[in-house]
């Protein structure tokens, strides 16, 4: 509980001492990026070349789910043929035109 009670206090240090380092970080700041640099340059060519080496093979890899789905989709409407016949066949009666009706 002796934190709750200190808890102004070391914020007021934080704030403080974050307003004095402020000016240095400023300062520092620009040779910090410098440095940053090449590891940005390192990054992008690894993403570059990783992605260009992936791309393909993501692409033959859905182009494969997307065979295998339809594959799969057509083995599951197998079953379902005899009553799409069997739907085919009534559609095909009842098409048949209906004789005129003379009054």
């Amino acid at each position: 509980m002796l934190w709750l009670v200190l808890l102004p206090f070391r914020l007021l240090f934080a704030v403080v001492f974050g307003l004095l380092v402020l000016p240095f970080a400023l300062v520092l700041l620009p040779f910090a990026l410098l440095l940053f640099i090449p590891v940005l340059i390192v990054k992008f060519t690894l993403r570059l070349a990783l992605g260009l080496l992936l791309i393909p093979l993501m692409l033959v890899g859905g182009l494969l789910g997307v065979v295998l789905f339809g594959v799969a989709a057509v083995a599951a409407m197998v079953p379902l043929l005899p009553i799409a016949f069997l739907a085919f066949v009534l559609w095909l009666v009842m098409r048949r035109p209906m004789p005129a009706s003379s009054f």
